[in-house]
């Protein structure tokens, strides 16, 4: 992975008074794919229990450029998948082969142990643009047995100018029906131009990533490539766009537990991730294996660990 910018943060005072935290995104090359990763970035490490969120494409599927991300490790965290067009192919260790499309939802704990991979199913041809996000596990469940879960149809909201999708959480008493390890919400919106209202949890931290064209929050202009950050207290988000576009929410309690992210690990411990990085290394029956024909990822050691002599 490599970066190709620094990150930066500006707060804007919102026309109700509430600041806006808008953070640039950055550019990580994941082998042939080119992602804007707006968290975590120095400027903002964490959204409530959220702590990663990639935002891929639109990028042009061909025979000469496929999208494949071979077997990896977690611990300690969820994955979560949505796909705005193309196709994915999850497998794990768990033996798991799932299809995803637009619309449909992987969610995937890796508790104490997991790996998978996400590969193009066959597509030759047309466009993948999708987020990958992450959530920290509390300490009730990080050291649990991995589980995944795939849900084909997820429950949708009309508001003025906008249908929202309920990915994670419950918005007016609507569930998703998705696991969910702390408090916390993920919507999708799909905004059809014009003015629109979102009901929030005002004991809830939010921040919005729009993943095509560009919504007006409180008078400042959030386009894709940034995550604006919307703080605590709010009951509500009003938002405007000038066409259609689509969009991201999550927010959530503020995660209690002061967590340490390195690769794909999240823990709370040098020894822990040191131990994780170790029995992947190794081969160890901790992370089982892949049913997939692409080589697993290696990677060096955390850079607190001292090389052998």
């Amino acid at each position: 992975m490599s970066d190709d910018r620094s990150d930066s943060v500006n707060g804007v005072p919102g026309a109700n008074g509430h600041v806006i935290e808008v953070t640039d995104s950055r550019t990580v090359h994941i082998g042939p794919l080119s992602v804007r990763r707006a968290l975590p970035t120095r400027g903002r490490r964490m959204v409530g229990a959220w702590c990663f969120v990639d935002h891929m494409g639109p990028e042009t599927v061909s025979v000469e450029r496929s999208v494949d991300i071979a077997p990896h490790p977690h611990v300690g965290l969820q994955t979560v998948t949505w796909l705005f067009s193309g196709e994915l192919l999850h497998r794990d260790s768990l033996g798991t082969e799932q299809l995803i499309r637009p619309g449909q939802l992987n969610l995937m704990s890796a508790g104490r142990g997991v790996a998978h991979s996400e590969e193009n199913p066959g597509l030759t041809y047309g466009q993948l643009h999708g987020i990958q996000l992450w959530l920290a596990q509390p300490s009730s469940t990080r050291n649990d047995p991995a589980a995944f879960e795939h849900h084909r149809e997820l429950p949708r909201l009309d508001a003025a100018n906008a249908t929202v999708t309920i990915l994670v959480g419950t918005v007016d008493k609507i569930d998703a029906g998705v696991r969910g390890d702390c408090d916390l919400v993920g919507l999708e919106l799909d905004l059809h131009g014009g003015d629109t209202t979102i009901g929030l949890n005002p004991a809830f931290e939010h921040a919005l990533v729009v993943a095509s064209g560009a919504a007006i929050v409180d008078g400042v202009r959030v386009s894709p490539g940034h995550l604006a950050h919307l703080g605590l207290g709010r009951d509500e988000l009003r938002l405007s766009t000038e066409g259609p576009g689509k969009a991201l929410l999550i927010g959530g309690v503020p995660f209690s537990e002061r967590i340490l992210m390195w690769w794909n690990f999240v823990a709370r411990t040098e020894a822990e991730i040191t131990d994780a990085w170790m029995d992947w290394a190794e081969g160890a029956g901790r992370f089982g294996v892949v049913a997939s024909e692409f080589k697993r990822i290696e990677v060096g050691p955390p850079p607190w660990v001292l090389p052998l002599r």
